[in-house]
């Protein structure tokens, strides 16, 4: 029944993802808490993403902006190969309330989903910006929705900054699969679960996908502004309680 019921979670989380550009894997952190240890989240929720990912990348393939793959992926997989050995044993509470703190800001950013741009973001800015988010990554298990306001940014939206943010995400894995095998998170529970949440990730890629190509770009700005709101709440609230 735990199984069914993660298979059902990475289901509606990822179909939900896939029309807001992210924040699925948020919405699995709390639920996948209820059947896992604290230390079994990350790699459960980095587990489901890495069965998930392939189905997105493959309804996607042609959208994906590659000068953005190349810019990001560097220092992306430089950030997922230590982000488990050096950030493990560090309070990251402060850096997730701050983005988390970022994230609601969204909704004033863009002006409730009404305005497309709110900063200028530059090529050579996302091999830092893979760097810092692959490690928080390898260790929290969620933090894509961070990328967001970055690609939106960049002039990656809609099916395009859902397919390259799978792709980023699929090759961030395969450094961070075996880092928690290093460190000895991987046993038989923990993979059988990552397996329900990518099972169910999987169908959702392809439900979301039908509702993505009927939705206007004002549309989905309005979905990925909400999705960046709703991880940040949970985000700021799951820091501040670690604080407190």
């Amino acid at each position: 029944m735990e199984y069914f019921l993660l298979f059902l979670g990475g289901l509606i989380a990822f179909g939900f993802s896939t029309i807001s550009g992210g924040g699925g894997a948020m919405l699995l952190v709390p639920f996948v808490s209820f059947f896992a240890p604290a230390n079994a989240v990350a790699p459960i929720i980095n587990i489901g993403n890495f069965i998930g990912r392939p189905a997105r990348i493959f309804l996607f393939w042609k959208n994906i902006v590659w000068p953005v793959v190349y810019a990001y992926l560097p220092g992306a997989l430089l950030g997922a190969l230590v982000g488990g050995w050096l950030l493990k044993g560090l309070n990251l509470d402060w850096v997730q309330l701050l983005l988390g703190l970022f994230l609601i800001s969204s909704l004033f950013q863009y002006n409730l989903g009404k305005k497309e741009q709110s900063f200028s973001m530059h090529l050579r800015a996302f091999p830092i910006l893979g760097f810092f988010v692959a490690a928080l990554s390898t260790v929290a298990g969620a933090t894509g929705a961070v990328l967001n306001p970055f690609f939106i940014n960049y002039g990656v939206t809609k099916e395009a900054l859902v397919a390259t943010k799978a792709f980023n995400s699929f090759a961030v894995a395969l450094i961070q699969i075996p880092t928690y095998y290093a460190l000895g998170l991987l046993s038989y529970d923990v993979l059988a679960a990552g397996s329900a949440v990518g099972a169910g990730a999987f169908f959702g890629n392809y439900f979301g996908k039908k509702m993505l190509l009927k939705m206007t770009n004002r549309q989905f700005l309005v979905w990925v502004t909400a999705a960046m709101v709703f991880a940040g709440v949970i985000m700021v609230v799951k820091a501040a309680r670690n604080l407190v």
